[in-house]
């Protein structure tokens, strides 16, 4: 089964829909969501439910097991109240580790991650501002959000509007409101980030696709280890490949769909597909990595079936990639260290041409010394003429 997550092309219909790849004329299931929905997940705990984000900041339940649920349409089970939601729309949501499978969390550009229990919708559970000093000060709109349980189940990555990427970790809630800020500087996105996502193997390094290029990070790091060239196009979207870890998947504004081939080559795109004239909005790969389903923002979906060159994993490819992106992360340290260095040179070095304080010191003490010995030579000068004046008057009176 395949979702369509597209908020461009739902908002005309107010209807997103469940696709059977064996039967690609009708959709399998519809769903009746009491806002335009703007991301969808399934539960990977049952595959009967799904919780929705929707344009009017509002999360929304589905459960394709209750009564409402026939003739093919399923309304939203449950809906959160609208003044305790997003006040922005939703732009993602996650399924998170929980004992009951009924934990999920949302972001949205209004700058707040909240979490729900869709048990019970009326308002979540607990909620963070994207800022770090939880003030307001300086906060970050969410416009894409990565959850992997493997990775660690207090740890969140945030894509947001202005381009930087975000890690959260609820463990360490207490400094700086959990959250760590990435390169939001040379190293960021020029705009809003639609994709982050974990790679499948090595989830320590993840992927970002924003503005025209998709950029590999490692979790330690704060700047982007791979950085691909810019592409002709705006990029709208991305993924890995589930069964190839070297394999990165973005789609573009001008209808062509790019594949990257990290195991090959960093430097140029291995394949690329014009699927059709329209902006492409969403991606999404099967777990086989055989087949992959591309929405356009005229509501489209279309479906490609891959070569086995990219979707079948190489006999060394695991390892492969991990020592690339390894490389990569410590040559990137190696330069961070460098310019650390430089910049400490600059220091030592203006601070060597610079009289220091104690030179400026021994220059004043010595100009307020000679200062003080003209002084005394000229009061010694004065006080010897007014002795030889007054022994001259004297003799003057004596005679």
């Amino acid at each position: 089964m395949i979702i369509l997550q597209s908020c461009l092309c739902l908002h005309k219909l107010n209807k997103s829909y469940i696709w059977d790849v064996t039967n690609t004329n009708t959709p399998l299931m519809e769903l009746l969501p009491p806002s335009p929905l703007c991301c969808l997940r399934f539960n990977p705990k049952s595959s009967e439910t799904l919780v929705g984000g929707c344009l009017n900041g509002v999360i929304t339940y589905f459960d394709l097991r209750k009564p409402n649920a026939n003739a093919g349409r399923c309304r939203s089970w449950e809906s959160s109240i609208i003044e305790k939601s997003h006040h922005d729309p939703v732009t993602d949501v996650h399924w998170v580790s929980s004992k009951t499978g009924h934990q999920c969390v949302s972001i949205s550009t209004d700058g707040k991650m909240m979490w729900w229990d869709t048990r019970k919708l009326g308002e979540p559970v607990d909620s963070l501002v994207l800022s770090l000093d939880g003030k307001g000060e300086m906060i970050y709109g969410g416009s894409s959000l990565e959850y992997s349980t493997e990775a660690g189940p207090t740890k969140y990555l945030i894509g947001s509007e202005q381009g930087v990427v975000i890690s959260v970790n609820l463990r360490n809630r207490k400094m700086n409101n959990g959250i760590t800020v990435y390169d939001s500087g040379p190293g960021k996105h020029h705009g809003a980030v639609y994709s982050i996502q974990r790679n499948p193997v090595h989830n320590k390094f993840f992927l970002t696709v924003g503005d025209w290029s998709a950029r590999v990070w490692a979790e330690d790091l704060k700047t982007p280890i791979i950085t691909t060239k810019y592409h002709e196009s705006y990029l709208t979207s991305g993924c890995w490949s589930p069964s190839r870890p070297g394999v990165v998947f973005v789609t573009r504004a001008d209808g062509v769909l790019d594949v990257w081939d990290f195991y090959h080559g960093q430097n140029d795109v291995a394949y690329s597909h014009r699927i059709g004239n329209s902006v492409l909005s969403s991606i999404g790969v099967q777990d086989n990595g055989k087949l992959v389903a591309v929405g356009d923002v005229q509501g489209s979906v279309h479906l490609l079936e891959l070569c086995d060159s990219l979707a079948q994993s190489r006999p060394n490819e695991k390892s492969t990639i991990n020592n690339i992106f390894e490389r990569e992360t410590k040559r990137e340290k190696n330069l961070e260290i460098r310019e650390k260095e430089m910049k400490r040179a600059k220091i030592i070095e203006d601070e060597r041409v610079k009289p220091d304080a104690s030179e400026k010191d021994i220059v004043q003490s010595e100009k307020l010394n000679a200062m003080l010995y003209k002084m005394e030579e000229d009061f010694k000068r004065l006080a010897g003429e007014q002795v030889n004046y007054e022994e001259t008057l004297d003799d003057i009176i004596i005679h």
